[in-house]
């Protein structure tokens, strides 16, 4: 499917991997609708920093994914949905379980039914390798069991389910993709690569953080937004899932020295107990098997290996040490 000339819906498109994915659709000629989250500030999130011959190419969407009629309402006149609107914070889930649920789960089904009742084209319904839990074996293919190891984990996982429900009940297009760890420019620092970097760049040398044991398959942003788009175009992929990973794991401990080695500094890490997952919610170890996106499209990351997660690493760290962005940060205060 060539995505020019077509209707383009991004939900969640004022957060982390939503803004890349719009820019990088407006910058490839794309004709893009930018569904973001209704607010009293008139803030579009990230896409308020774009520069203006961008921001001019967009047409914004204010609303709320809860809500069925609003989403139906945006959706109308576009060809391909990507739905990335979620609550996405681990930690935050376990105090608000059910605004997960009414996010993740009945937003997602918001998305399901208008697609449905307007015929679009296709859906590319956003999961997450957090729906995985540990991993059981390496490298994780898309037919390894799902765990629910967390209230965030268990409403991607009914997200997904009604996503893969559509397309066998109703032959909704739809196509799944399932990032791991995305990180880069533009991530919350509740996500362990940007509290670092945060850290760092404001002068600590005592970093503080949760577990380091557990392993990560960390996955730079314009990768995952590649992913997005080849999914959008591949007609195979519907009815898939599909992992989007760099195929390339380290530990958090080890990730910690990366980045300072980057930043040519020493730190020490500092336990934070209120940073530690409870035991058995701690995913504790991911690693991606891309082989189905290699055949599908013939996907592979261009930042993968250890070389590319330095390489992605000094772009996130370039990007966080200007002080324009880092004053955006309130990097002495975990935000759950």
């Amino acid at each position: 499917m060539d995505l020019k000339g077509k209707k383009l819906l991004v939900t969640g498109a004022d957060g982390f991997i939503g803004s890349h994915l719009t820019e990088e659709l407006v910058n490839r000629g794309c004709s893009v609708r930018a569904f973001v989250y209704y607010n009293s500030f008139n803030s579009w999130g990230w896409i308020d920093t774009f520069p203006e011959k961008i921001k001019k190419n967009i047409e914004i969407f204010s609303g709320d994914i809860r809500d069925a009629y609003v989403v139906k309402k945006a959706m109308k006149g576009c060809d391909i949905v990507l739905h990335l609107a979620a609550l996405v914070s681990i930690p935050y889930s376990y105090y608000s379980p059910e605004a997960y649920v009414d996010t993740n789960i009945k937003g997602t089904l918001n998305v399901l039914q208008a697609a449905r009742e307007l015929e679009v084209e296709k859906v590319v319904h956003t999961s997450t390798s957090e729906v995985y839990g540990t991993a059981q074996y390496v490298p994780i293919s898309e037919n390894h069991p799902l765990q629910a190891q967390s209230p965030y984990s268990a409403t991607k996982i009914g997200a997904d389910q009604l996503a893969i429900s559509f397309y066998n009940s109703f032959s909704t297009p739809v196509a799944i993709i399932r990032p791991f760890n995305t990180y880069g420019p533009r991530q919350s620092a509740r996500a362990v690569i940007p509290t670092i970097i945060t850290q760092i760049v404001q002068g600590r040398r005592k970093i503080k953080l949760g577990s380091l044991t557990p392993t990560r398959d960390f996955n730079y942003v314009k990768d995952t937004v590649q992913g997005f788009i080849e999914i959008a175009k591949c007609d195979k992929a519907v009815g898939e899932v599909i992992n989007i990973g760099s195929n390339f794991e380290i530990s958090i401990g080890e990730t910690v020295q990366t980045i300072a080695e980057v930043m040519d500094t020493k730190v020490e890490i500092e336990t934070d107990i209120e940073r530690i997952r409870p035991k058995k919610s701690e995913v504790n170890r991911l690693r991606a098997d891309i082989s189905k996106a290699r055949k599908l499209f013939g996907w592979n990351p261009k930042y993968g290996s250890k070389n590319g997660f330095v390489k992605g690493l000094k772009e996130t760290v370039d990007w966080f040490s200007q002080l324009d962005n880092l004053k955006m940060y309130k990097g002495d205060i975990y935000n759950i």
